[in-house]
């Protein structure tokens, strides 16, 4: 009988880097640690995509592409690097014109990236179909994403009926894209078992471990049969980031499964990244509290066996058990502990730290439990939209507003576009009563494709002295002000 085995995805110099030190890692800090990571048998890597294009241009005086082209010089292999996409939004925060769409996967896919991972933030099929369609037409893969949150809505059928629809759109892949750490054991062994059961394609698990969920769903995908599991290298594993691979690893030899990965090599890619995470103590805020090196020795063995046996019994009570040492064990390791706020709010662990600091920046901080009990009623209002970039910002800024100015007295215009349908259809119907109020008289939300009404950007010429390559105009286009700035300062001379 053939062994088990599971893919692990490394994620540190990606969204490792953005959950915990606020993407501040450089191109040269990262090429430091790349080649061990490449070497070290990942099924691939998330090198680009999310927020680090925006951070590449807006904090580090860095052009993106070049990232992108310096870390395929070291990979080679493009099938091995991953992106993150936000489907018709690209890598910001509001719809694109499908030839902006098309053009910029275009030149992202013969740039280097082999797999693109695309979600949508209100999981609307319609704003993944051209993302995915021009992936595949210039030669990448796709991984569709599923944006995982809890309501009324959301249920294990509803997942798995979009996975089927995006798997019969073309999706190569289909991930599980647990933003919050809201996924709970119990519902996660049902999902997985209905997505093995209803999918011929591979299937990811991506989870933070904000909450503390992450880590034993991890170990429970790898005993459903999950194919990749998405984790990180300590320091930048843990917390608001991803399972570490250190833990993930122990956890896979014991029950017998083979991880292909090197555990020398990963050590010294955790060394380095020490020194890394050390240069960036001013963008994380745990540093200091929080985090030492970890060897594989130091995993307690009686406690992953304990929790192996506990997961095997499959009863609630039992995967409760198991949960709690989970933490526990992770605790003893140096990791962060879990933060439950995030699952009574159901705020992604990013959004809730922007909170903090605009209340604080207001001189308002008094009002932020107020601002976490207005979030849900929110949501509700704009029909269970799950919380991650662009609608975690969206509902959490129109939930302050509610806050200090009473109860939609005042919106912000794009919360009228997310009533309005501009950035998808929602999971439910929005309130029809803040519909009224909110958008103007006659005012009807959108009935076909949101991008379907926004015109062409490529057929203009733009005559500007800053941009000159079709790289320029890309991130021109996209990120507007902050790219401007970028290109202003480096053609100066």
């Amino acid at each position: 009988m053939a062994k088990k085995k599971v893919q692990f995805m490394d994620l540190t110099l990606r969204d490792g880097q953005q959950s915990l030190a606020a993407t501040r890692m450089t191109t040269k800090q990262a090429l430091k640690v790349l080649p061990l990571i490449n070497d070290a048998g990942f099924a691939g890597m998330e090198l680009w995509g999310g927020a680090t294009l925006d951070s590449c241009v807006r904090f580090l005086n860095e052009d993106p592409w070049e990232r992108l082209d310096a870390f395929r010089n070291v990979v080679r292999d493009p099938s091995r690097i991953r992106a993150l996409l936000r489907g018709q939004n690209l890598f910001a925060y509001q719809p694109f014109p499908d030839d902006l769409v098309i053009a910029f996967i275009k030149e992202a896919v013969r740039s280097g990236v082999g797999l693109m991972r695309i979600f949508d933030a209100l999981n609307d099929w319609r704003n993944l179909q051209i993302a995915l369609i021009a992936t595949k037409a210039y030669g990448g893969r796709v991984e569709a994403a599923l944006s995982y949150t809890v309501s009324p809505v959301h249920t294990t059928d509803y997942y798995v009926a979009l996975a089927v629809k995006l798997q019969d759109e073309g999706a190569d892949q289909i991930a599980i894209k647990d933003m919050a750490g809201l996924l709970l054991p119990s519902v996660a062994v049902k999902l997985y078992r209905q997505l093995k059961k209803k999918l011929h394609v591979p299937i990811t698990l991506h989870s933070h471990t904000t909450t503390g969920l992450a880590t034993l769903n991890a170990v429970l995908a790898m005993q459903a049969g999950i194919d990749t599991i998405d984790t990180a290298i300590t320091p930048f594993a843990g917390g608001t980031s991803h399972p570490p691979v250190e833990v993930l690893i122990v956890f896979a030899e014991e029950m017998g499964i083979a991880h292909g990965l090197d555990k020398r090599l990963i050590l010294k890619a955790q060394k380095r990244l020490f020194k890394i995470f050390d240069a960036l103590k001013d963008s994380i805020p745990l540093y200091g509290k929080y985090y030492r090196p970890v060897k594989f020795a130091d995993v307690d063995r009686k406690k992953v066996a304990k929790i192996l046996r506990l997961i095997e019994d499959r009863r609630d009570k039992s995967l409760e058990e198991a949960l709690s040492l989970m933490r526990k064990l992770l605790r003893d390791l140096g990791y962060p502990k879990h933060n439950q706020k995030i699952l009574e709010a159901q705020v992604p662990g990013g959004m809730l730290s922007n909170l903090q600091s605009q209340l604080k920046h207001m001189g308002q901080s008094e009002l932020l439990d107020q601002v976490l009990d207005e979030i849900p009623h929110v949501r509700r209002d704009v029909g269970y939209v799950p919380l991650v970039t662009p609608t975690s910002q969206i509902v959490g800024a129109q939930a302050t507003f509610n806050v200090m100015a009473g109860r939609y007295a005042m919106v912000s215009n794009e919360f009228k576009m997310l009533l309005k349908g501009e950035f998808g259809r929602p999971p439910a119907p929005p309130n029809p009563k803040v519909v009224r109020k909110v958008l103007s008289s006659g005012e009807q939300p959108l009935r076909y494709r949101p991008a379907s009404y926004l015109h062409p950007l490529l057929e203009d010429e733009y005559d500007l002295p800053y941009v000159r390559t079709h790289r320029d105009l890309l991130l021109h286009l996209m990120l507007k002000q902050s790219a401007d700035k970028f290109l202003k300062k480096r053609y100066k001379k």
